[in-house]
């Protein structure tokens, strides 16, 4: 179970579009994923993103469009004759069958032998680390376990791509973020292309080779993890991505922008858009002494609220013109500084290279997918 078994060249769907009724699921999408490549779909509920994975799996037809895997045009084909392997949100286990039978089952209706089949489901299920659990019945397994189940199950016949969908929303915190590095230490360890389904920003951002934002049926942008945090391409993928206070300001010059009264200079350049936004990031916001020798924007305001978050705590800032955004202050040893109080005024600073300007999309009501 090695990266030799993937099959595919790439992934690649051209030009898809899913109609229902009168509204776009899909919205004449294209998209290109590389072999072994982990590539999350992220967006709100209703932006496509499960449409596009079930027209990948074969479950949905496109209205228009194709899928290519590799050289194969795979749009009609059937989802079982496609070789790749499928993680529900659901994990769609057999209650009645032990785990070995539930991890052999994509086997036995491909005809593997006996002898071959247990071989392959010991291996599948010590990747998962659930070696010994064969006998066991998954009603007797806890949530993350039976997850770990259907993951070896979706690779136990070794497919060049396997999709999973939001597979991590019903385990709770700990256990959720414990299977994402589980998830992409598998990943490394197969070498097949993953494209991952999920709402959680935080999620993709862990787990992800590249990104795309999807809304009312459309890609956004699709990047890497750091180039979508750092350079978003609008204000709707900027505030879906990172803890973002966007605020309306006008174009003065090619790297300067007003906010209210206060002029916002930036490293970058300022996007040909009608209307504009400075994404403000919570971690980029600095309070207390600064390098002066380098550039900052300077927005005084006063501490609205104060909130203890367990590792930090959230900070609200009232700025000129009544707009409010936050930042976020470490909760471990604070030397010289203080907490910022209720009522205090306070001086914030962003650094021209962290003031990013985007612009501002129309209407981003979300199509039903």
């Amino acid at each position: 179970m090695a990266a030799k078994h993937a099959s595919y060249e790439t992934v690649s769907v051209r030009s898809a579009t899913r109609n229902y009724d009168a509204v776009k699921a899909l919205d004449n999408v294209s998209l290109e994923v590389k072999v072994g490549e982990f590539v999350s779909l992220l967006g709100p509920s209703g932006s496509g993103k499960t449409t596009l994975l079930n027209v990948l799996s074969g479950f949905t037809r496109l209205t228009s469009g194709s899928v290519f895997f590799g050289e194969r045009n795979v749009t009609l084909l059937q989802p079982h004759l496609r070789n790749i392997g499928v993680v529900f949100q659901s994990y769609a286990l057999f209650p009645h069958m032990s785990v070995a039978q539930n991890v052999a089952f994509p086997l036995l209706a491909r005809g593997v032998s006996k002898t071959d089949c247990q071989k392959r489901v010991r291996e599948a299920l010590a990747l998962v680390e659930l070696a010994g659990y064969e006998d066991r019945g998954v009603a007797q397994m806890s949530g993350g376990q039976r997850q770990r189940v259907a993951l070896a199950r979706a690779i136990v016949f070794d497919p060049g791509l396997i999709l999973l969908d939001e597979p991590l929303s019903a385990l709770d915190k700990q256990l959720r973020e414990s299977m994402q590095i589980e998830i992409r230490r598998l990943h490394a360890r197969l070498g097949a292309t993953m494209i991952y389904v999920t709402h959680d920003q935080r999620e993709a951002l862990t787990m992800s080779d590249r990104i795309a934002v999807m809304r009312a049926g459309r890609i956004e942008q699709i990047a890497t993890p750091c180039q979508l945090h750092d350079f978003p391409a609008n204000d709707f993928v900027a505030s879906f991505v990172g803890e973002t206070t966007l605020l309306p300001v006008k174009r003065q010059s090619a790297k300067i922008v007003t906010l209210g009264e206060a002029a916002l200079h930036t490293a970058r350049e300022i996007p040909a858009a009608d209307r504009l936004a400075v994404a403000i990031q919570a971690e980029k916001l600095i309070y207390g002494p600064v390098n002066e020798n380098e550039a900052w924007n300077v927005l005084p305001g006063k501490v609205s609220e104060a909130i203890y978050q367990g590792e930090s705590f959230k900070i609200f800032v009232r700025i000129g013109g009544g707009q409010t955004v936050s930042l976020r202050i470490p909760c471990h040893h604070m030397g010289a500084r203080s907490l910022p109080q209720v009522g205090n005024d306070i001086t914030l600073r962003l650094h021209v290279e962290d003031t990013i300007i985007v612009p501002v999309l129309g209407n981003c009501g979300e199509a039903e997918a």
